[in-house]
């Protein structure tokens, strides 16, 4: 018998992954805003990194930082998820899952080469190379939240 475990288990997956992302979401988790306040806080990073100038590229930095090894949280936090279901899960659920985290993966690590361009680059290209990150930090952001959705 074939167990239908994409709806359910992907949706726990991402879902369980994205309220773990943060200390806020676990008090949040009983009103039902977790998954809201983690969206709006990596909403907030994407916002203050954009509106910094190169005199506080320190601070910019600092914050990609903690954006990045949040996103490296959930991504693990899915992954271990992922390992321990395996079993239970048909190859189509396998396959999905399997898809989504390697996107995520892909995407943060363009975030990733944008982070390294922002610790090197020069006063004339830090508005260039800054805007990259927040673009590609936009899209992972959009990622994790499209899969909620969708899973």
């Amino acid at each position: 018998m074939k167990i239908r475990a994409i709806p359910l288990w992907v949706r726990a997956l991402v879902l369980g992954a994205l309220l773990a992302a943060s200390p806020s979401a676990f008090t949040a988790e009983s009103s039902g805003t977790a998954a809201k306040d983690v969206a709006r806080k990596t909403g907030e990073t994407g916002r203050a990194i954009k509106d910094y100038t190169v005199a506080q590229r320190d601070e910019a930095i600092k914050n990609a930082k903690a954006a990045l090894d949040d996103a490296d949280r959930r991504i693990d936090r899915m992954e271990k998820k992922l390992d321990s279901e395996w079993e239970r899960m048909d190859q189509a659920a396998r396959k999905n899952a399997r898809a989504t985290l390697d996107a995520l993966r892909r995407e943060r690590n363009e975030a990733a080469e944008w982070y390294g361009g922002l610790k090197h680059s020069s006063a004339e290209s830090w508005e260039r190379v800054k805007s990259g990150f927040v673009k590609s930090y936009e899209v992972l952001k959009e990622s994790f939240a499209k899969a909620r959705k969708e899973f």
